[in-house]
């Protein structure tokens, strides 16, 4: 128990003395000798709806209290400089390791400690600054050690804070000795929208806005605060009658009555106003009791009283109304308009953060078009959106600073006229002003050093953004930074974006495209509802790969590629190819995708990875198919299957921009195949067997059949080609098939152009010349070689019809045609057994039975084979030479 007690003491004891020696440890750190210690300030808000209260706690160190601000980036710190103009503050230095990383901070407390080397005599000015952006969100002045400091009044800060509505609220200070309250009215609200808050008449009941005494505040066109003191007198917009002048409705005080006892009677007092991340926020002063009794309602600070409050559109002044009105609210109840019981000298504060606007963007938006020039001109900063900024900014149609909406694919033309020191571009950078190479990253769309001009000889730039120009850029000064503003690039129409679009089949899917150097951009939009979209490469869906579109259960539209072996879900084989620039949306239910590839997947020459395979080639049209249907997702199932598909696929001619239906061509292709078949399976072959094997038949006629023969088999081999060519729209040589059949075609075209060269032959018992002998053997040969490669070409084509058809009978007659061919060989050994057997018989005298002329004279034009019947009928017996043989046999 003892020993408990005593370590109990001893631990106690060693905690205070390193609490002790801490607080001493940090005593010797931080001193207290700054003037400037117990310095309190507001922040002065820029950006960012900051706010937030200001405090010294030591040399080293300082506070933030009820600080508000929406997220900035993940760079935004504590910053000093030597004064606020955009010149020193943009040369500014960190003061402190913490970040304000991208949080919304709702009345949040904090300490923060100074870097070590940092002290406060060096810093003039405090700022939130985003270090990414050079912008300041709110800063503080310092003063400077030894003299008299008043802090400049903070006017969004204030006493209390009241939430109206979820996006309306009412800020007040009371000061019931000089008479007087100050109000602040803040609303995420459209910039030509009024705020009104105000007394209810006490007197009334049921309809209190009927005898109310309220303030409307907004903006005029300029952009302007203004605030006016209105009263009620009927749920209508200002009227005035004709007759009198009398006014009724929503009117503004001075409307009834231009002065009273002397006075004017818009007793409320304009303090200050601006309109930051689309919030409107004015800050007015009335007084608690008016010398206005008519129009005005006393205020009793200690009373709880009924206040009502609007928010709505404001109606410009014309030439018969000269003034702002308010219009109807039009909204329900506690969100455009309502009233609570309120007593202003009661502390309360329930705004917990600050307010956030969904359309944050406050600025002036000009729409490019193709055809008017934008005149690019600088001028004084007034509004700029993003502070700090110099002196002279870019203006765009005399506005200043303007975001810029563009369209993918419709050029923009500018008129530079920022005078020469003062170069245009477009660019990714965020500041501009990258002359010296600040940053390495940035990417320059258009414009450059170049791009400068002035009133009397303008700059024309013309830039036309793609579909692969990112949704932000900058326009921006290529010398001074912070001088421009956004460029807000949106898709335009798909035939702007690209340089092609066809129909694809049923003309219920255009397909678009742009080639590239070594990639192709391509689109797909369907023309009817769906629930997904897909595009494939290649005959029919099965054996191709496809491009799938879709949006998911998010809303998020989601692009896949697959590769597809098979009719069932588990043939669909996800892919990963290297697709960029991808996007998918859904308009009504109908499905646009878009997608950037490249020709030639980025693959190893040992990578079997099925979209490795899937080869682009823009010379060689390619074959797309569509399908649709009702649901897709990444877990298929036969659900998945589409609803409706293409019935045929189109060929798309990417380099010609063009496209056609591609047709059955089967019953083209076979006629096309029995003309070759019958040419090189039955004409030619039996062309040469008849020069072979019947040259002991009387007379001419083995000379007959050959030429015939030789002449049908070539015209038919010429017409079933043109024939194909025809139906195929051109003659493409990029098949084994189409390569036999040139090689056959050429051959069999050499064989009349030898034949008009032969050689004349020698007479009886004279031998033959070198001439003769070469040209026998040329001819034979030629001659055989043809068959033989036009026997090639007919298997070649078959293989290729099967390819391309998937035919299931094409096997069938190949088998078909081998049997043929074989058949031919078994007949050509049997004649070639007994031409030699008769040749031995004759030889050996056995057979001296001659049915005819064995001779051949060489009179006789083998081109011209109908002149046979001229020779003399006075020839020599003996045997017979063999046609197309050498005459060493």
């Amino acid at each position: 128990m003892y020993n408990s007690k005593s370590s109990l003491l001893l631990l106690l004891f060693l905690i205070n003395s390193f609490i002790f020696f801490c607080n001493a440890d940090s005593g010797t750190k931080c001193s207290n000798t700054s003037s400037l210690i117990g310095f309190e300030s507001n922040f002065t808000m820029v950006q960012h709806q900051l706010r937030g209260h200001f405090k010294i706690l030591d040399d080293c160190s300082f506070q933030v209290s009820r600080f508000d601000m929406l997220s900035g980036s993940s760079d935004v710190v504590f910053w000093g400089a030597v004064a606020v103009d955009f010149s020193n503050i943009t040369r500014g230095f960190p003061i402190s390791d913490h970040r304000l990383n991208q949080t919304t901070y709702k009345n949040a407390s904090f300490s923060i400690q100074l870097l070590p080397n940092v002290t406060w005599d060096q810093i003039k000015v405090l700022s939130v600054w985003d270090v990414t952006t050079l912008s300041d969100f709110g800063h503080l002045t310092l003063p400077t050690n030894g003299s008299d400091f008043y802090p400049s009044r903070v006017h969004t800060m204030f006493d209390n804070c009241k939430n109206l509505s979820g996006n309306y609220r009412v800020r007040w200070s009371l000061n019931v000795e000089d008479n007087w309250i100050e109000i602040g009215l803040e609303a995420a609200t459209k910039t030509m929208n009024y705020m009104a808050f105000g007394w209810a008449n006490p007197k009334g009941t049921k309809e209190l806005m009927l005898g109310a005494d309220i303030a409307v505040a907004a903006f005029t066109e300029e952009g302007r605060p203004f605030v006016d003191d209105f009263y009620i007198t009927s749920y209508s917009e200002c009227m005035l009658h004709g007759k009198d002048g009398s006014a009724v409705g929503v009117c503004p005080d001075v409307v009834y009555e231009n002065t009273t006892n002397g006075m004017t009677l818009n007793n409320t007092k304009l303090v200050y106003g601006h309109r930051r991340d689309g919030v409107s926020f004015i800050r007015f002063r009335k007084p608690l009791n008016s010398s206005d009794d008519k129009y005005d309602l006393p205020v009793n600070p200690t009373e709880k009283m009924t206040v009502i409050w609007a928010l709505g559109l404001m109606k410009p002044p014309d030439t018969i109304r000269p003034y702002y009105l308010p219009q109807n609210h039009g909204g329900p109840m506690m969100v455009a308009y309502g009233h609570l019981r309120l007593n202003a000298s009661e502390n309360v504060d329930d705004c917990f953060g600050p307010l956030d606007a969904d359309d944050k963007q406050d600025q002036d938006l000009i729409i490019a078009s193709a055809k008017v020039p934008l005149v690019v001109t600088t001028g004084e900063a007034l509004h700029y959106p993003n502070p700090p900024n110099p002196s002279k900014v870019l203006y765009i149609n005399k506005k200043e600073a303007p975001v810029l909406r563009v369209e993918r694919g419709v050029p923009v033309k500018f008129s530079v006229q920022t005078g020469h020191n003062v170069a245009l571009y477009i660019t990714s950078d965020y500041l501009g002003g990258n002359a010296t190479l600040r940053n390495a990253t940035e990417t320059i769309y258009s414009g450059g050093p170049e791009a400068e001009g002035v009133m009397a000889s303008p700059y024309e730039l013309v830039w036309a953004p793609d579909r692969n120009t990112p949704d932000q850029v900058f326009y921006q000064s290529l010398y001074q930074p912070k001088m421009g503003w956004r460029v807000e690039v949106v898709d335009g129409g798909l035939s702007d974006m690209y340089n092609n679009s066809v129909f694809l089949d049923d003309q219920q899917v255009t397909f678009f495209w742009t080639i590239s150097k070594d990639s192709i951009s391509i689109a797909a939009r369907g023309e009817k509802k769906s629930g997904y979209l897909a595009i494939a490469f290649g005959g029919e869906m099965v054996n191709s790969y496809a491009y799938v579109g879709w949006i998911d259960n998010a809303g998020k539209g989601r692009l896949n590629t697959y590769w597809i072996d098979g009719k069932d879900a588990s043939n669909v084989h996800l892919t990963n190819e290297n697709l960029t620039h991808v996007r998918c949306k859904s308009e009504n239910g109908i499905i646009t995708f878009e997608f950037t590839r490249p020709f030639n997947p980025s693959c190893s020459s040992h990578d079997k990875k099925k979209e490795c395979k899937n080869i682009l080639d823009p010379t060689t049209p390619l074959r797309v198919v569509w399908a649709m249907g009702a649901k897709w997702s990444e877990h298929l199932s036969e659900r998945n299957m589409h609803s409706v598909t293409s019935q045929r696929p189109v060929r798309v001619m990417l380099m010609r921009g063009s496209s056609e239906a591609e047709q059955d061509l089967r019953p083209v292709l076979a006629v096309h195949g029995f003309m070759m078949f019958l040419a090189w399976g039955i004409l030619l072959p039996g062309g040469i067997l008849a020069a072979r094997y019947l040259k002991h038949v009387k007379g001419d006629g083995w000379y007959q059949i050959h030429v015939y023969l030789q002449y049908s088999g070539l015209a038919i081999i010429l017409l079933a080609v043109l024939f194909a060519v025809a139906e195929l729209h051109g003659f493409f040589v990029s098949s084994l098939h189409v390569k036999f059949g040139i090689a056959a075609i050429f051959c069999a075209c050499v064989q009349p152009v030898n034949a008009y060269l032969r050689p004349k032959k020698p007479d009886h018992g004279v031998e033959a010349s070198s001439n003769r002998i070469i040209w026998e053997y040329f001819h034979v040969n030629v001659g055989r070689g043809a068959i033989v490669v036009g026997i090639a070409a007919l298997f070649t084509g078959m293989k290729h019809l099967g390819e391309r058809y998937k035919g299931e009978n094409v096997h069938g007659l190949s088998w078909a045609l081998i049997i043929w061919f074989l058949i031919g060989a078994l007949i050509v050994i049997y004649l070639e057994y007994r031409e030699r057997q008769r040749r031995r018989d004759r030889f050996l005298g056995r057979g001296n039975w001659v049915l005819g002329n064995v001779e051949e004279d060489d009179s006789v034009d083998l081109l011209n084979p109908h002149h046979a019947s001229a020779r003399t009928g006075s020839q020599n017996s003996g045997l017979m030479e063999v046609q197309l043989e050498p005459l060493s046999r």
